[in-house]
């Protein structure tokens, strides 16, 4: 498991609207080839690793506005987890992001390439939510970014 932290320089509310949105996710997780949509609560992750597509179907379980998104793995042939706090710093000006992410095989051991990705996950991390920090700070999810029909809310 991976536990990461980042400071943005950016209100607590848009960082939580980008990092509640898994579509998004492929435009700064360079380890996910694409995230699809498939209903307001489950979404598909594919990504490749060693020439093997891997797919994988998580559901939203916890969406408390502005303080915390996680997921789990319902289906596929890979179980993700992840659970991401937000903090506010300077009155609100700035967020602290706590992003925990977990890969592991559904039975058996993983093969070399998915091991060594598993292996590296907190450094792969790490660099993810910088690039994160960087397209959000410099307005870089403006084409394209959420729309209010992208990002329905849990009742």
């Amino acid at each position: 498991m991976a536990h990461e932290r980042i400071e943005i320089n950016l209100p607590l509310a848009k960082v939580y609207e980008l990092l509640s949105t898994p579509t998004e996710f492929p435009k700064f997780m360079t380890s996910l080839k694409e995230v699809n949509k498939i209903s307001s609560q489950s979404f598909e992750y594919v990504t490749e690793l060693g020439g093997e597509e891997y797919r994988w179907t998580t559901n939203v379980i916890d969406d408390l506005r502005n303080t915390r998104f996680a997921w789990i793995t319902i289906n596929g042939n890979l179980n993700q987890t992840g659970t991401i706090r937000f903090t506010p710093l300077d009155n609100g000006k700035r967020t602290r992001v706590d992003f925990s992410l977990d890969y592991r095989t559904f039975f058996g051991e993983p093969s070399k390439a998915l091991g060594a990705f598993i292996e590296d996950l907190s450094k792969t991390l790490q660099a993810e939510l910088v690039k994160f920090r960087d397209l959000a700070e410099s307005g870089g999810f403006l084409q394209g970014s959420v729309t209010p029909a992208d990002k329905e809310m849990s009742a």
